[in-house]
């Protein structure tokens, strides 16, 4: 996984997580990129701090924290990150991946045309807007979902 921080035209700033450079550029062109403030698909890549190695008397978990944030991060912080990470891998594990599918087949679920289940997949911010619009509870993820074809 790599971190980018990112901005959008309205010049929100905020973190990206993706399983590579490369899987950064291609959701970029696909338009699966948008900003949590203000829903802007024209996202780039900010600035980033480097990471540093950290020194013999510095704790392991702030570096850690401080190569995913460019700087400090408190530990609770750190904490709250972990466990919402583990609470989400937990959630996917009782979920079914439907990837580019997923507002069609959250749609037929709501309409009772397919049976109802846990699902995750990838939608735009247009298609997951749509979906709120007809009363379809959707929630984006908070972080980074790897198609399970794209796993080694």
């Amino acid at each position: 996984m790599i971190v980018f921080d990112l901005c959008c035209e309205g010049g929100h700033r905020f973190e990206g997580w993706f399983a590579s450079s490369a899987d950064f550029a291609d959701q970029s062109v696909r338009g699966l990129i948008a900003c949590p403030q203000c829903g802007s698909e024209e996202v780039e890549k900010a600035p980033m701090a480097p990471a540093v190695p950290r020194k013999g008397n510095q704790h392991a978990e702030v570096q850690a924290a401080q190569s995913v944030a460019g700087g400090d991060l408190p530990v609770e912080a750190q904490q709250v990150l972990a466990r919402l990470a583990e609470v989400q891998a937990q959630a996917l594990s009782n979920s079914r991946w439907v990837g580019k599918d997923f507002a069609e087949t959250s749609r037929e679920m709501h309409y009772g045309e397919r049976e109802a289940e846990v699902i995750h997949g990838q939608a735009t911010a247009d298609e997951a807007r749509g979906l709120l619009e007809e009363g379809i509870a959707v929630m984006p993820l908070p972080f980074p979902v790897t198609p399970p074809d794209d796993l080694n």
